[in-house]
């Protein structure tokens, strides 16, 4: 099925190491055992071969920190080639699940944080763009998703049970007190997604409730335009993004590192306790 997967990262020091990801995803999906793990594998550049890799063997993968329309790019196409890889070996393919965790509101804050720059040297011009770009950038990456998955390449292995890589939505919590509490909720509904939402929005949702409509742009002329008028500002969504991806590593491994340290502060009471015992 689509639904009830759990996901579970491998070390994020491994970020940059394609071979310490592959082996660290094998160990973690074979202990833990279960149809519905995905194992979470982040979009750099050594991150890429790595999924292919992985969904090759019929290991089920969460491809996370994805920012750039780019990375979402060679993502996608990774995870067709290790299903072309898998199918040659005889596997499977209805048994493989992968989303791709586009990451949003952060686009927002580094775009708008160089928008604001400009606007305060006279370029109101320019003020009609906050707030936009983060939607932009996950519209065009649903173009992407529609295309690929469309495509005759991928219909070769959807005939053979296999499922499309849905695009989830991830960082779906509003930075920007101005903004709208549900804008990367309602602004993102489509088909075959995913919106992983923090707790604070999921409640307003409840308490609102809204008529899901599909509400993303396929043909992504709108949000073309944003990013069109984002690079006459001189704002470089390549240097965003990378920035971005950069900032995403460090803290998925300093928010790991501090849940080492927190576990072994724990064993060592139980241990020390027991022994008192």
């Amino acid at each position: 099925g689509a639904d009830g997967f759990a996901a579970c990262e491998v070390r994020p020091l491994l970020a940059h190491d394609t071979d310490g990801t592959i082996h660290a995803a094998r160990r973690l999906f074979s202990d833990i055992d279960r149809p519905n793990i995905m194992i979470k594998v982040p979009a750099t550049p050594e991150g890429i071969p790595a999924i292919e890799t992985l969904i090759g063997e019929g290991i089920n993968v969460n491809v996370t920190l994805i920012f750039s329309l780019d990375s979402h790019r060679s993502v996608v196409n990774a995870y067709i080639s290790g299903l072309e890889r898998l199918n040659e070996r005889g596997g499977d393919l209805s048994s493989v699940s992968s989303v791709a965790s586009f990451f949003v509101s952060r686009v927002d804050t580094a775009v708008d944080n160089l928008l604001d720059g400009l606007i305060a040297e006279g370029r109101d011009d320019l003020k009609p763009l906050l707030g936009r770009a983060a939607v932009a950038n996950a519209h065009l990456a649903y173009r992407t998703f529609v295309t690929e998955f469309g495509s005759p390449r991928f219909a070769a292995l959807r005939s053979r049970g296999a499922r499309a890589q849905r695009p989830l939505w991830a960082s779906t919590s509003v930075k920007n007190p101005a903004y709208d509490d549900l804008l990367y909720v309602t602004s993102l509904m489509a088909r075959d997604t995913v919106n992983t939402m923090p707790r604070a929005t999921i409640d307003t949702l409840m308490e609102r409730g809204i008529d899901a409509q599909h509400a993303v742009d396929e043909s992504g002329e709108a949000a073309e335009r944003v990013q069109s008028g984002l690079s006459d500002a001189g704002i470089d969504m390549d240097d965003v993004t990378s920035g971005l991806l950069a900032d995403g590593v460090k803290a998925f491994a300093d928010s790991y590192d501090m849940l080492m340290r927190d576990i072994e502060a724990a064993s060592s009471k139980l241990a020390v306790g027991t022994g008192a015992d």
